[in-house]
């Protein structure tokens, strides 16, 4: 098929220390049409997804990767191998590669950065590279800037980037930075005099190991930092994959004066430490804009501080590229376009419910409609969608808010967060006067959530008459497909899965072992779990007479729902996850 090439625009650059990942010049519309026309050819992808990715790219080759890779559905070696067939550079294999730290001199981190490139080892000579962009101008130009030859190997940019921030970790002097905070006990309350006017110093190594700590998280993909005052030590870690991993161990003499540059930075008052104290900044991340949001409360060791991650670069995720089954995606779909009527985002902290709201929100958005949101905070700012932020001190709150926003004449409002009575009897009424009300709130799984607004004290016939589906999520971890081999389950493991997989006889199961590219977890990235709830007329009449969730359960999977427990056994039957997994986030028994 012949393929239309997109306008090439004109890149800004970003700045910044080092080149970011995408920062590659140069024109390389043909080779992204190469890479995307052997995709389509071996049948890894669509024409028409092909043309919208190539726009998305707008003519840079790791840029296009990487949306191919994360918003297409193409696996890794399906783009290592189109990769090496358009620039002729033969594909590398990741099996098995272990990071040499001492390789790290033989480049630059620059020079790595703005070609994305990574050092693997020798070969015939010459020093064995990566790349995700190894065309014959960008292969000339490096090597000439570096003075040396490589010996090249084409790499998806996922892998490339992955090995980088490994190889030239941010955190990797740390230990230098700290060594300033080894002092008496009058010098750190000096500093701590003084921390207003240490925080004008870019130079100070507080507000670098700040950047240190930030910087690292981001590029280690973390969605949180939690900094912990412990009895002899100060713990720093970064949630991973819903998993916390220890960063780095600091001096406890490092946790005032770190504490006080992020409350600097985030407008809190430092002198306050005894009461939770909550606050935001703005920073910028090899070139990508983040926003952080800061927290902290007093522990018997200290305050602690829990930093949220926004990288607001990132786009977010449609509707149809959240991971739900196609026949779960068609039903909601269908009831997120009706005209009215009460839909709930279900599921603990850190579920992404946020995410699956947004992306709701993207679907039903067009001109013809006012779409407002109340959220608190505002975390991504959506062109076309009236965003509302929350304010207790100026008496903006959810449910003022909400009466607020029901006479801007809206056709579907998003609650961020049902939290209160107040809030719950306001959504439930706007759903029911001709509007279409999403909101998320915190309930174990589909059936709880209903009863949640029960427990509020909403009448059963307003929460029968305005909620119309009611969607619960969980997030798993993808086994790493780099590391990824047959295991033998447990007998236990075993048993939960034939309990709950609705009779399969699968025989192969699929762990990851552990590899440079997933940090030696075994995984890499999660993938959503979903059970979609849709509030039938019987399923009305049982939650009128206050039906217990045992019976809403029963009917509701009598009628067609699938749970999530089902739903996440699929998943390790199409060995996207692991039964452990399951069973740690599900809380099967």
């Amino acid at each position: 098929m012949a393929l239309r090439k997109p306008k090439q625009e004109e890149r800004k650059s970003t700045g910044g220390e080092v080149a970011t990942d995408d920062g590659i010049q140069g024109e390389s519309v043909e080779e992204c049409v190469a890479v995307g026309q052997a995709l389509v050819d071996a049948t890894h992808l669509d024409g028409g997804r092909l043309q919208a990715a190539l726009v998305d790219g707008a003519g840079d080759l790791v840029t296009f990767g990487n949306i191919l890779l994360t918003k297409y559905g193409v696996g890794r070696a399906e783009f290592t191998t189109a990769l090496a067939k358009a620039t002729g550079v033969p594909a590398a294999d990741t099996k098995g590669v272990e990071l040499d730290s001492e390789l790290a001199h033989r480049i630059d981190e620059t020079l790595a950065r703005r070609f994305h490139i990574v050092p693997i080892g020798e070969m015939n000579g010459k020093l064995l590279v990566f790349a995700s962009h190894p065309t014959e101008s960008l292969r000339s130009e490096a090597e000439s800037v570096a003075k040396q030859a490589f010996e090249w190997r084409a790499c998806d940019p996922k892998t490339v980037t992955s090995y980088i921030e490994q190889m030239w970790r941010s955190d990797a002097d740390i230990g230098r930075l700290v060594a300033s905070f080894e002092t008496s006990d009058a010098q750190v309350a000096l500093a701590e005099e003084k921390a207003s006017e240490v925080s004008l110093d870019d130079q100070a190594p507080v507000v670098q190991l700040v950047n240190r700590i930030v910087g690292q998280a981001l590029r280690d993909r973390a969605s949180d930092i939690h900094v912990e005052p412990l009895d002899g030590s100060l713990r720093v870690r970064f949630r991973i994959d819903g998993q916390l991993v220890e960063a780095v161990a600091l001096p406890l003499t490092a946790h005032k004066p770190l504490v006080s540059r992020l409350k600097i930075m985030s407008g809190m008052n430092i002198v306050e430490t005894r009461a939770p104290q909550d606050g935001q900044f703005s920073t910028t991340v090899d070139g990508h804009p983040l926003d952080v949001r800061v927290a902290t409360v007093a522990t018997v060791f200290g305050e602690k501080v829990v930093m949220r991650l926004l990288d607001k670069s990132k786009s977010m995720v449609g509707l149809g590229e959240l991971g739900m089954p196609r026949e779960t995606y068609t039903q909601y779909s269908k009831i997120v376009h009706a005209p009215f009527g009460m839909v709930i985002c279900a599921g603990p902290t850190g579920a992404g419910k946020t995410t699956t709201l947004y992306a709701t929100l993207q679907e039903i958005n067009d001109s013809g409609k006012n779409v407002t949101t109340i959220e608190d905070p505002v975390e991504y700012v959506f062109s076309g969608i009236n965003q509302v932020q929350t304010n207790e001190r100026a008496g903006l709150t959810f449910a003022s808010g909400l009466k607020a926003l029901l006479r801007q004449d809206p056709d579907v409002i998003l609650v961020g967060e049902v939290r209160d009575a107040d809030t719950a009897r306001i959504a439930v009424q706007s759903a029911l006067t001709g509007h279409m009300v999403l909101s998320s709130l915190h309930g174990n799984d589909s059936v709880a959530a209903v009863h949640r607004l029960l427990d509020m004290g909403i009448e059963a016939f307003l929460v029968a008459s305005a909620v119309v589906a009611v969607v619960s999520q969980r997030l798993l971890r993808r086994i790493c497909d780099n590391c990824k081999e047959p295991y033998e389950p447990t007998a236990d493991e075993l048993t939960v899965y034939r309990q709950h997989s609705g009779g399969s006889d699968k025989q192969t199961f699929y762990r990851g072992v552990g590899c440079s590219y997933c940090a030696n977890t075994g995984y890499r990235e999660r993938i959503g779990v979903y059970e979609l709830l849709r509030i039938t007329p019987e399923l009305r009449r049982l939650i009128v007479g206050w039906a217990t969730t045992e019976e809403l359960r029963r009917l509701a999977v009598a009628q067609g729902m699938r749970t999530m427990l089902r739903e996440a056994m699929q998943l390790v039957e199409d060995d996207m996850t692991t039964i452990p997994e399951v069973v740690k986030t599900l809380f099967a028994t």
